[in-house]
């Protein structure tokens, strides 16, 4: 979670925002494996799997099982890898998220803060993509899920702190309220999915975004504000396709790269 200095005024409301498919389309922990493959840190195979699993995010979404699965994954990748290689892959995932923030979603978050509400991503994300994807786009803080380092700078595969999914997401979001100053009943909170029912729950002003169909039914028995602005269907597919002719092309190009093709004589060293 960012460091943000503690209110000693009387508990004022916040807007808290979820991350994939709700700021951005699709998911930020896609792009990040994306660039992760590029530096060799994830294999073509598991790619190739993730893959699908993106697409099958994008049309109907996910379920605490498969979430729990990716994140076992994850934990094993990332065990004894050194977190400044992580930390080093910031600015290439950023690149890669930015173009697909929404513009509708920036216009809530800077219409909240004109309104004097802080606004905070709210994210399964990794803790370091959460918070500087908040700085970047000029808003308060991000809370993220926080994996363990151990004495030598490496991740050990352990969290370090709840999973910022499901009610791991209220359990951060009220340790943040306590130490912030925030009153969840007055605050607003964002998000696409049904995974995210508890945090839309803790806080007195919830937002359905490009709802998944049982959130969508919720909002309406519940009257709850509604906002569209994403289709899918075939362009995603086509998307999806365009993805997998990618990745599949990733082995073959690294070793293209290997062969020793002489460069034009106008580039040679002299």
């Amino acid at each position: 979670m960012s460091e943000q200095p503690a209110s000693e005024s009387a508990p004022r409301a916040a807007a808290f925002f979820d991350l994939d498919k709700t700021l951005m389309a699709g998911s930020s922990g896609m792009q990040f494996a994306r660039i992760a493959a590029k530096q060799g840190v994830v294999s073509r195979r598991l790619m190739v799997s993730w893959g699908w699993e993106h697409l099958r995010y994008r049309l109907r979404g996910t379920t605490d099982e498969r979430t729990a699965e990716v994140l076992k994954v994850a934990r094993e990748l990332i065990r004894g890898l050194p977190a400044k290689t992580i930390d080093r892959m910031g600015p290439e995932v950023m690149a890669a998220i930015l173009p697909r923030v929404f513009p509708q979603m920036l216009e809530e978050v800077y219409g909240h803060q004109d309104a004097g509400r802080p606004t905070f991503i709210v994210s399964a994300a990794g803790n370091g993509v959460v918070e500087q994807l908040a700085h970047v786009l000029g808003m308060d803080g991000g809370i993220g899920t926080r994996y363990e380092v151990d004495g030598e700078g490496s991740y050990t595969g352990r969290l370090d702190g709840p999973f910022v999914y499901g009610e791991g997401k209220v359990t951060a979001m009220e340790e943040f309220a306590a130490q912030h100053g925030i009153e969840l009943g007055g605050s607003y909170a964002y998000s696409d999915s049904l995974s995210d029912l508890p945090m839309l729950r803790a806080v007195g002003h919830p937002v359905a975004v490009n709802p998944d169909p049982p959130l969508a039914a919720i909002a309406r028995e519940e009257g709850w504000q509604t906002l569209r602005f994403e289709r899918l269907g075939r362009r995603l597919v086509a998307l999806a396709v365009t993805f997998l002719a990618t990745v599949a092309g990733f082995g073959a190009t690294r070793v293209a790269a290997r062969r020793r093709v002489p460069p034009p004589r106008r580039l040679r060293p002299r």
